[in-house]
């Protein structure tokens, strides 16, 4: 059991409010399925050029144009192949995350793809609202791509349970810093802000930014050293919470 007294509870995706095994054996898959059709047929779009341009910037380059200056082609090859080598090596990257989501939209939206859901997770996020507690998100994942997941889950619609979303602009999800950015943009002292999730080192970074922490324990979760220090969990029924004045914001 975990009991919380604070103001904001704010969870990672992947391991925590649905399975490891979806992101990785039905997104992921999705995406390199997906990935050529969708840059030909979106390659002249905004935001594709965006994530593209992102994308050589993490490797680097100032543009996709300063990275290839080659034609169309040559240029949508150099980017499916970074693509490849980035989800080969499951690197966290910014572009790559954009990139994703706007694959994934066209999944979500076609009903093709359907969000997982843990079945303890929508009931205990509706009481925790309730009760007055403010749920927001951080993920690795980007900010458009936890809208669409939530906004198509196999529960319905759910973004309107969650006051805030959070990615990789702010920092890694292993550096306290990140934590410390987010506390500042929802203007609240980090010990009110319980931070659950299944990676050991994301716990690590947001309790050393002062926030209280919970590690997830899930069926198909990597295993986790024992000696890790922080509040467990098996499913959302077991974390009570309770909202309490915070003076000092």
């Amino acid at each position: 059991m975990i009991s919380f007294q604070g103001r904001v509870v704010l969870l990672d995706i992947e391991g925590t409010t649905s399975s490891v095994s979806f992101v990785y054996d039905v997104m992921f898959p999705f995406v390199r399925r997906e990935l050529d059709r969708f840059l030909e047929e979106q390659w002249e779009s905004d935001s594709l050029r965006e994530a593209c341009n992102l994308i050589a910037q993490d490797a680097g380059y100032d543009s996709l144009d300063a990275w290839n200056s080659g034609t169309p082609n040559r240029q949508k090859t150099c980017v499916r192949d970074q693509v490849m080598v980035l989800m080969d090596n499951d690197v966290k990257a910014t572009g790559l995350k954009r990139l994703q989501g706007l694959v994934w939209q066209h999944g979500f939206e076609s009903g093709e793809l359907q969000a997982h859901l843990y079945d303890d997770v929508l009931a205990a996020i509706r009481e925790w609202r309730q009760s007055g507690i403010s749920v927001q998100i951080y993920s690795s994942g980007s900010v458009q791509a936890q809208r669409l997941f939530f906004g198509h889950t196999v529960a319905g619609d759910l973004l309107s349970l969650f006051d805030g979303h959070y990615d990789t602009t702010v920092g890694s999800k292993r550096e306290a810093s990140s934590y410390d950015a987010i506390a500042q943009q929802i203007s609240r002292a980090p010990q009110h802000i319980l931070f659950l999730s299944d990676v050991t080192a994301e716990l690590d970074a947001a309790a050393e930014a002062g926030m209280r922490t919970g590690l997830c324990r899930r069926p198909g979760n990597a295993p986790v050293n024992e000696d890790h220090g922080h509040d467990e969990f098996d499913h959302f029924g077991q974390v009570q919470v309770q909202v309490v004045d915070d003076i000092n914001r």
